[in-house]
């Protein structure tokens, strides 16, 4: 029997989304980002499929929706037209508010994005500072796309004679072919920022294991990735991190040693986006409240 205090949590991401409810997952497709033409209609696409998969009725729906930030008008239309096929209160925000919230349980401080992209969004009670997110090409400084498309412009640059040596041309000759296959995979379909994000790993690995270009790469992700962690502070001095590239050992111990000597403090997360989806739909009170798009019956 369900809880007439029932919560639906959901993560609408551009690759995925996935909805929690009574401690069960479903995944299911992702929506190109609220502020993409269409984007609502898109939104509701992937998320009613979902909420169709749940028995019994909901009183509270938390989402996190990308592009909710750039398009708030967007945010709103998306929780009234959620309030209106479900008859729960609905709160819709940013996926970076909800893994704000998610990651800090609800309290200030910094989330630090590194994954295929990069953002740092800090919130306390004085406001909010959200540095980078501008997308593979203008911004995500430090990311796993950054990290990939460096790597490659490094093999490039050696093969011309430009650069010393490097392991990073046997990594890109593995994935990709000789440095004259480049501009074709370049070329391809498929994301490209996805693409060069799957070498970063290997780069790191690099970096680790001392090879001088990997190193001067990866030292330089993590002056940049630092930089917007304390530009985005203010009041707090705790940054979590968050994304793929910090599952990566050695990168999560030189970019924590790198914030503590900015004088920051990485605290473990204490939830992730579908918590904090959830914890945005229950309550009101918190420092995220002015980012959250709320629609009833």
């Amino acid at each position: 029997m369900s809880s007439p205090h029932r919560v639906v949590a959901i993560d609408l991401g551009k690759s995925r989304c996935r909805v929690a409810v009574d401690g069960v997952r479903h995944d299911g497709i992702g929506a190109p980002g609220l502020a993409a033409s269409g984007g609502v209609a898109a939104a509701l696409a992937a998320i009613r499929p979902l909420l169709e998969r749940i028995d019994g009725d909901v009183a509270l729906l938390g989402v996190g929706a990308a592009g909710a930030w750039a398009a708030p008008a967007a945010a709103q239309d998306l929780a009234s037209a959620l309030a209106a096929s479900t008859g729960a209160a609905v709160a819709v925000a940013s996926d970076v508010v909800t893994a704000h919230a998610g990651a800090l349980d609800g309290g200030e401080g910094v989330l630090l994005i590194a994954g295929t992209g990069a953002a740092a969004l800090g919130i306390d009670a004085d406001g909010a500072r959200l540095v980078d997110g501008w997308g593979p090409e203008l911004g995500d400084f430090g990311s796993g796309s950054w990290l990939g498309r460096e790597a490659v412009r490094a093999v490039l640059r050696h093969s011309a004679g430009l650069t010393p040596e490097t392991v990073l041309t046997a990594v890109i000759e593995d994935r990709i072919g000789a440095a004259s296959d480049i501009p074709a995979w370049l070329s391809q379909p498929e994301p490209l920022a996805r693409r060069l994000a799957t070498l970063a790993p290997p780069v790191l690995d690099a970096a680790a294991d001392g090879d001088r270009i990997a190193g001067e790469i990866a030292a330089e992700a993590v002056r940049l990735l630092t930089a917007s962690a304390v530009a985005a502070s203010s009041r707090t001095l705790d940054v979590t991190l968050h994304g793929g590239l910090a599952d990566h050992r050695w990168f999560h111990s030189a970019l924590v040693a790198a914030l503590q000597a900015a004088g920051r403090r990485s605290v473990p997360a204490a939830g992730d986006a579908l918590e904090g989806a959830s914890l945005l739909a229950r309550r009101t009170d918190l420092p995220h409240e002015r980012f959250v798009h709320r629609a009833e019956l």
